[in-house]
């Protein structure tokens, strides 16, 4: 049969023959449907690569982030680490300036102690001589044996003569019960070493406190603190 007669043939079954006609129209929609099928499936393998490829790019991006957060980290306890250690340095630093600052301030304390206690001192024996008409003097001796203060040294007293009589004086701005009792071992060592015995032992100081006050009673030392 001839194309051109199978065509003909073909035409006139589709204008004549109703079921035949929606046979080849239900075959050429089924056909359409298949055909976009296959675009879908394909359009969902693409969809289901590009997933894939997504899913490895977070992977991969999570992977990164937490690299760096773990250097990240790291770096943060590294200067931690050197911001306590540089903590501690400055701390020992301050510590070593204060106490510098200490020693500096105790060394002056200290001169200006004693630069004080002898001004007052020499004041005192200025004040004796002009209102009392005393006239001291600094008797000097070296105590070998140590009886004064416990160990050889160089011992001063003030010495002064009125009406006759022998007086040693103990001038300072402030007597504690220790200094009466130095003082009263003064008095053995002038009285062993000049063989002269003291006629008054006389304290000066503006300020006594109640032991020492108790121990000069008990001695027989004068205390004089109008001064």
């Amino acid at each position: 049969m001839a194309v051109k007669e199978l065509k003909s043939r073909m035409l006139r079954l589709l204008r004549e023959d109703e079921e035949f006609r929606y046979a080849v129209a239900g075959l050429l929609g089924l056909e359409e449907i298949l055909k976009r099928l296959d675009r879908h499936e394909a359009e969902l393998v693409r969809l289901r690569e590009d997933m894939n490829k997504l899913r490895e790019d977070m992977l991969e991006g999570f992977r990164r982030y937490d690299g760096e957060l773990i250097r990240l980290r790291e770096d943060m306890l590294e200067g931690f680490r050197r911001h306590d250690i540089e903590l501690a340095k400055l701390r020992e630093d301050m510590i070593r300036g204060f106490e510098l600052v200490e020693r500096h301030i105790s060394a002056l304390g200290a001169r200006w102690g004693i630069m004080a206690e002898s001004a007052f001192r020499e004041s005192l024996r200025g004040l004796l001589e002009k209102e009392l008409g005393y006239r001291v003097e600094k008797w000097t001796v070296f105590d070998e044996a140590g009886r004064v203060y416990g160990y050889p040294s160089v011992v001063d007293v003030d010495v002064t003569v009125s009406d006759g009589k022998l007086i040693l004086i103990e001038v300072s701005s402030h007597i504690k019960a220790s200094d009466i009792t130095t003082f009263r071992r003064k008095a053995e060592l002038y009285m062993e070493k000049t063989g002269k015995r003291p006629d008054k032992l006389v304290v000066v100081t503006p300020y006594i406190d109640d032991t020492a006050q108790k121990a000069a009673k008990e001695l027989g030392i004068e205390v004089y603190t109008k001064v």
